[in-house]
């Protein structure tokens, strides 16, 4: 990596949609980042977003973002099917890249780029910003350090009420829609933090018309005898909440897991303990701490974080894998299976 006089890193940001700019508001707001050029598939897109921002320069196609040698890391935040072609570009070109969640459509596109990046010591990682948080972070040290013993349960759910038309990106195979990719990677990525990666696996869904899942159940199992039981959903909204339950003790997040303002830790015999995050951490709705994370794996000279592991992130989409696999969840363009689904026991 090559920064400024003054030690910025210089971001690239590729799309301009919602969440590229929800990103961008925070991390212009940093003063160790600066974002130096953005791209979309329009020139005019690319143009109002830069004036928005204050970016310096506006590309309308993908290629000349990769092509700028004075941009460090980009920021990827296409819908998800384009991940693996934009990350890969960018990847060739030799410019790190953070890529939104989910990290891929399937595990094997997933598995293509964490090999482009270790093959030419290029820094990739997912944005998957509850890693990241400093609320969530005290949460698995807890659990790390034994507060409630060893975990037997996890249990944890996201849903919108929609309801969503059938040419919304939710609903449209084409941009790898349902419920499972957008909002069940946040229950199993949770699950996966506390109790890495399932030996088996078990899952229903309802599917649309289009062929896409609508809502999503999954049970999660481990050698340990641990469970997870986690649920995701474009037809209703849920609590958004999460549970872990250990051998000593207890752990509720009550409202919004990823990125929690307040946790309870129920130990036997004790009073219960209420957790807040510190006000210094910033809103909870922060990125910034994902920004921060990448910014501080480049000054070290890492190609991967610490906090959002590549081998973790292929964990992760080997369970994606898995449960759509069980539920007959395809995109255009894969094969049985889409990826390569984790050998589980009969479905339930």
């Amino acid at each position: 990596m090559t920064t400024d006089t003054v030690g910025k890193v210089r971001w690239g940001v590729l799309a301009t949609g919602g969440i590229a700019a929800t990103f961008t508001a925070d991390l212009v707001d940093l003063p160790d980042a600066e974002v130096v050029a953005v791209a979309s598939r329009s020139q005019a897109s690319a143009e109002a977003f830069a004036e928005r921002f204050g970016i310096g320069r506006a590309y309308g196609d993908w290629a000349a973002l990769a092509a700028d040698t004075e941009v460090d890391v980009v920021y990827v935040a296409t819908p998800h099917s384009a991940h693996r072609a934009a990350a890969g570009m960018l990847l060739e070109a030799g410019r790190g890249v953070l890529c939104e969640k989910p990290f891929t459509l399937n595990v094997r596109e997933a598995e293509e780029l964490v090999a482009l990046a270790r093959g030419r010591g290029v820094f990739l990682m997912e944005a998957m910003w509850m890693y990241c948080n400093p609320h969530v972070r005290r949460l698995k040290a807890l659990v790390d350090d034994g507060a409630i013993g060893e975990v037997r349960t996890v249990q944890a759910d996201f849903g919108l009420a929609g309801p969503f038309p059938p040419a919304h990106r939710l609903r449209d195979p084409a941009q790898g829609g349902g419920a499972l990719l957008d909002l069940g990677v946040y229950p199993v990525s949770f699950a996966q933090l506390l109790l890495g990666e399932p030996s088996d696996i078990a899952a229903r869904a309802v599917l649309s018309d289009e062929g896409v899942d609508l809502q999503t159940g999954a049970l999660l199992s481990w050698e340990s005898g641990a469970l997870a039981s986690v649920h995701c959903s474009i037809v209703g909204g849920t609590a958004t909440v999460a549970s872990v339950t250990g051998s000593h003790g207890r752990i509720d997040v009550p409202d919004g897991f990823f990125h929690p303002e307040r946790f309870v830790l129920h130990r036997d015999g004790r009073d219960p303990e209420v957790f807040t995050a510190d006000p210094a951490d910033g809103p909870r709705t922060s990125y910034k701490h994902q920004a921060r994370e990448v910014m501080r794996a480049l000054r070290a000279g890492r190609t991967e974080s610490e906090l959002v592991p590549l081998d973790g992130t292929l964990a992760v989409m080997r369970t994606l894998d898995a449960i759509r696999d069980r539920v007959g969840v395809r995109y255009p363009g894969e094969g049985a299976g889409g990826g390569e689904p984790v050998p589980v026991a009969t479905p339930v």
